[in-house]
């Protein structure tokens, strides 16, 4: 390998340990990338002595199509029907059977009502 013009033989290729959030697999190329965010920020800065009940990420996965449900569904999160996985999903808080809170992911990009399934 030559960088700058200087050649360095010891350096072969970069190593890299980006996993898969879904299959945990070791990604080669670009990974498809998933950010959870609000889409209005709070009136108020976030305290630092609790953290955010969600990372907004950016959550990386492999071209696998099924890996952003295996995330979801390890999280305990509902998908939205009406939308798909993009790049950044929205976090809709909903009433789960037996009146415990829950969290489902949406794009937003519909206009009708969200229809939630487990993930």
């Amino acid at each position: 390998m030559e960088i700058m013009g200087i050649k360095i033989p010891t350096i072969i290729t970069e190593n890299s340990g980006i996993r898969c959030e879904g299959c945990r697999e070791q990604i080669t190329g670009t990974p498809f990338r998933v950010s959870v965010l609000d889409i209005i920020a709070t009136e108020v800065a976030p305290s630092f002595e609790q953290a955010s009940p969600i990372n907004p990420g950016p959550f990386q996965f492999c071209k696998k199509p099924e890996c952003p449900a295996l995330w979801m569904s390890r999280n305990s999160w509902y998908t939205c029907q009406q939308s798909e996985v993009r790049e950044i999903m929205r976090p809709v808080p909903i009433q789960l059977p037996g009146g415990a809170n829950g969290l489902g992911l949406c794009d937003g990009l519909h206009q009708s009502a969200h229809e939630f399934i487990p993930a």
